[in-house]
């Protein structure tokens, strides 16, 4: 009798709670919610390459001139990212800058928007002493002739700004379309940037790959200071139009001089050997220096190769020290973010 009551009761009850709602699917089956927003395969943002994840020697590749010993080799693992195939522009900012004059001026304040998002022109006077700055402080950002040239002037906050109105503007559009999110568009990691820096070239000295600034038919390979005094030997005395130069085997332009590029990351001397070896990232809200990676066009050789660390204060704008954005792979297979 006992086992036939517990039978009929649930019985009962899987009726009730089939009625309410619980448990129901057609057939029966486990099927997952209904009513998802739609995620084709990830596609490739417009402006941005793919860098497929994947296993490298992270550190200095030739000899540490300075003897500094804050970047020793060590192996990590980068999961699949995408990254911007070049530095972030003057007309790319722009649009950034004409969304927030026009949505947000009220809300963020005009003084906000020009003292901390607007590019500081006027660091092409007050970076160099007995210089002639003022043309470019003048026309750089603002004349047309400039609108593919990296944008400078730009501190850690104003980038980290930028991306964020970006991943709003970007899903803004997939939703009206039905879609679901992207991830968001960040700065990306030092030990991401490096990686893309090298293209899969594993203990690259230069994104190129060898040891030499000139190729085969004596042609500069990217924008720097190739001598003391010498700033033109390359074809420009100051930056470049982005991609002016060959990309790397990822495809990406200028991940070598033109202008250094900020990274998410805190910079720590002693980074190396602390952070983990899948994904190391090195975030310190209270550590004031950011990492800045690349070399630019007033930096020597050194500070070109994949392998040097460099960082700047988080405030501080420079005339040679740009940014571009990255993103994560999801759902991309062994070598994706997330899986």
């Amino acid at each position: 009798m006992n086992k036939l009551l517990a039978l009929s009761l649930f019985a009962i009850s899987g009726a009730l709670l089939g009625g309410c709602g619980f448990g129901k699917g057609p057939q029966g089956d486990l099927v997952g919610s209904e009513d998802r927003p739609i995620f084709n395969p990830q596609e490739v943002p417009f402006g941005m390459v793919p860098c497929p994840g994947g296993t490298f020697h992270m550190g200095q590749t030739d000899q540490d001139i300075s003897a500094s010993m804050v970047n020793m080799n060590k192996q990590v693992t980068i999961a699949g990212f995408y990254m911007d195939e070049t530095e972030i522009t003057n007309n790319e900012y722009r649009q950034f800058m004409d969304a927030i004059k026009m949505d947000s001026l009220d809300v963020l304040g005009e003084e906000y928007v020009m003292t901390e998002l607007y590019p500081d022109t006027t660091v092409w006077v007050r970076d160099f002493t007995y210089h002639m700055g003022d043309p470019l402080l003048e026309y750089y950002y603002t004349h047309p002739a400039f609108d593919q040239y990296p944008v400078v002037g730009v501190d850690w906050f104003a980038a980290k700004y930028f991306c964020n109105w970006r991943t709003k503007f970007r899903n803004a559009a997939r939703e009206e379309s039905g879609y679901a999110n992207d991830p968001n568009f960040r700065l990306p990691s030092e030990a991401e940037w490096e990686y893309a820096a090298r293209g899969g070239r594993d203990l690259a000295t230069y994104p190129w790959g060898g040891p030499y600034l000139r190729n085969s038919k004596g042609c500069m390979l990217a924008n720097f200071k190739p001598g003391r005094g010498d700033y033109a030997s390359d074809g420009f005395a100051y930056t470049s139009e982005v991609g002016s130069f060959f990309p790397n085997d990822f495809g990406l332009y200028d991940m070598a001089g033109n202008v250094s590029e900020w990274c998410d990351d805190a910079y720590m001397e002693a980074s190396v050997p602390v952070v983990w070896d899948l994904n190391p990232t090195n975030p310190d809200d209270n550590e004031p220096r950011k990492v800045v990676r690349g070399g630019s066009w007033k930096d020597i050789a050194y500070f070109l190769e994949t392998g040097t660390r460099n960082f700047e204060y988080q405030d501080s704008a420079r005339s040679y020290i740009g940014f571009r954005c990255s993103m994560i792979q999801i759902g991309m297979g062994s070598n994706s973010s997330l899986n």
